[in-house]
């Protein structure tokens, strides 16, 4: 259905009271200045709700109001319509109805917009009312680049064979419209579209993998012109600054890319595989911001405790858990708390991820001797209240951290542990005293990240026998319990989740796990560690949040199979040295050594 006449959505809105003459011509005046649609300016003053504004029009214009995650959309639909066009005119192909297409638009009463539709696509159109929020959502969930990174990929591998001495190192900035240029601009594209953390370019016998780690999932894409690889590579290093000769040594490097406006910060690496060079890069888009400690996900008791913590003038904080599981994210804001005219920060990282005003930030190159240790050193010696060190690597950097928290400063760092009680054994273990680790350590943090249910299909669930014996060896409260899954729909792409959650753990230090540090006794540390009222562990964190529905079991499950795993793999080492102490005890006796 299309409407016949040009519809002033200010003058209706007015006479249904919805808004004010003084209302409509403040948004109006916004509008000229500003060539927003005036729906958007008034949503925006607060002056009508969004639902109420589509409801009004829906209801006005004698239009559907539908909700895109509720509705059952077919890609090849969507795909009728180009993205650019779709993006201008603010509409998307919901379905085909035979002879109509059924279009959602965010302003179906924009008759010049629905004039240009209507030339373009090849049947009468019916229309329908969407927000704009749920359309830009179903733009990078249907509009992804699989295809056009292919027909990059043919295009290049064909110049590829067609030049005998084809040059990939012409200019960065003027030769934009190479082949190799648009494949790689393509694939950023659609991994900042598909909010992908990381893209793996990895060369295999007869084909090229591109992958993207999606809410912590790798999802692949295969192009069989594997001949490209090589000017991927080479392509990556020149914008990187690596040195596109070493082709037999790792090399790590960063760049910047612009995608739709932002600025998305690439840390690369490079590693020699059997099959050319495998490309990882890390993507930090520096446009969204910094988290805040509200917006990691950490439960309010555990929050309120860690910004009493901040608030001490001097102490270790440490962050612990796997590669990626956000340690980084959770440091950046508890600094972004800190971070005053009256606090000197200055942080020690390899390599510094995001640029925050105001500190003193310091990027590790072992090239020069520029490690954590020797810049550590100078750091204790230009007054900081707040020291960030990316991560304790060796025992030299953690006893040089550990005496900075002890003579009157905040030091945050981070380790790579499984959980809150193996990091303070691990301090020990690399060497650093037990009564400097008691006298500095005020408390450890540790975390994963686990998959949320997409909002949009979530269904009851019931854990079946083995799901349920596990959960209630964590929490015999959990046999009672209500769970929930998603059941997958296009809103998170059949997948059943959409985004990711934290879980934390906090382990603050008191008398007696300090006593047992002092004189090194971890067994006694971990007992009452343990003990402690206010602790946690991750599994039974990761549990509450099932039981809210926030995850699945399958995600509790599998955080408690990696902590699990890594427990038994170091009680199993640890038998099995004792056993090779026996036997070597039993051979020596039996040779008359003792």
């Amino acid at each position: 259905m299309q409407p016949k006449t040009k519809v002033r959505l200010g003058d209706s809105l007015v006479q249904n009271n919805i808004i004010t003459e003084p209302q409509l011509m403040e948004a109006l005046s916004a509008q000229r200045e500003s060539g927003r649609k005036l729906g958007v300016v008034l949503v925006e003053k607060g002056f009508v709700s969004e639902n109420d504004l589509l409801t009004f029009l829906s209801k006005h214009l004698n239009l559907p109001l539908i909700n895109i995650p509720d509705y059952r959309v077919n890609p090849d639909h969507v795909k009728l319509l180009p993205e650019v066009q779709a993006r201008r005119y603010r509409a998307i192909v919901l379905d085909d109805k035979g002879d109509t297409l059924l279009i959602g638009m965010t302003d179906p009463a924009d008759i010049n917009a629905v004039d240009a539709l209507s030339s373009m696509l090849s049947k009468p159109l019916s229309l329908a009312v969407v927000a704009e929020a749920q359309l830009f959502e179903a733009y990078d969930t249907f509009y992804r680049r699989t295809e056009e990174i292919a027909s990059f990929a043919q295009e290049l591998a064909e110049e590829y064979e067609s030049e005998n001495e084809f040059d990939f190192t012409t200019g960065l900035e003027g030769e934009q419209d190479t082949a190799v240029a648009r494949l790689l601009q393509s694939i950023f594209d659609d991994a900042v579209q598909a909010k992908a953390s990381d893209i793996h370019i990895e060369p295999d016998e007869g084909l090229l993998r591109i992958r993207q780690r999606v809410d912590g999932v790798l999802q692949e894409n295969i192009i069989k012109e594997k001949n490209i690889a090589s000017a991927l590579v080479l392509r990556l290093k020149l914008m990187s600054g690596l040195d596109i000769s070493e082709k037999r040594l790792p090399q790590d490097g960063r760049t910047q890319i612009k995608v739709k406006g932002h600025i998305v910060d690439v840390r690369i690496s490079t590693m020699p595989v059997q099959n050319g060079e495998s490309v990882v890069m890390r993507l930090l888009d520096q446009s969204a911001g910094l988290l805040t400690l509200d917006q990691t996900g950490m439960p309010g008791p555990i929050l309120r405790r860690v910004r009493t913590l901040l608030k001490r003038p001097h102490g270790m904080i440490l962050v612990t858990g796997p590669t990626g599981s956000g340690k980084t994210t959770t440091l950046y804001g508890a600094m972004s708390e800190l971070n005053t005219p009256d606090t000197k920060i200055i942080t020690v990282e390899d390599p510094v991820e995001y640029r925050l005003q105001r500190v003193n930030q310091v990027q590790v190159n072992s090239k020069i001797d520029l490690t954590f240790s020797n810049v550590l050193r100078t750091t204790l010696r230009q007054d900081p209240d707040v020291i960030m060190v990316g991560e304790m690597r060796d025992a030299e950097t953690v006893e040089i951290g550990l005496r900075g928290a002890l003579t009157g400063h905040l030091v945050l760092s981070t380790l790579h542990t499984n959980d809150a009680i193996s990091s303070a054994i691990r301090l020990i273990d690399m060497g650093a005293p037990g009564y400097l680790v008691a006298s500095s350590l005020r408390a450890i943090i540790a975390q994963r990240l686990v998959r949320r249910i997409c909002d949009n299909c979530k269904v009851d669930y019931t854990p079946n026998e083995e799901e349920m014996f596990w959960l209630g060896n964590i929490d015999a409260s959990a046999k009672s319990a209500t769970f929930k899954k998603g059941a997958g729909c296009q809103n998170c792409n059949q997948k059943g989740y959409r985004g990711r959650v934290g879980v934390f753990e906090l382990l603050e230090m008191n008398e007696t796990m300090m006593d047992a540090l002092k004189i090194s006794d971890t067994v006694a540390f971990s007992r009452a560690a343990l003990a402690n009222p206010s602790y946690a562990p991750l599994a039974s964190v990761a549990l509450s949040y099932a039981k809210m529905g926030f995850t699945t079991v399958d995600e509790v499950l599998r955080l408690v199979e990696m902590v699990a795993d890594s427990e038994a793999s170091k009680a199993s080492d640890q038998k099995e040295i004792e056993a090779e102490i026996v036997e070597a005890n039993k051979q020596a006796e039996d040779d008359g050594a003792i």
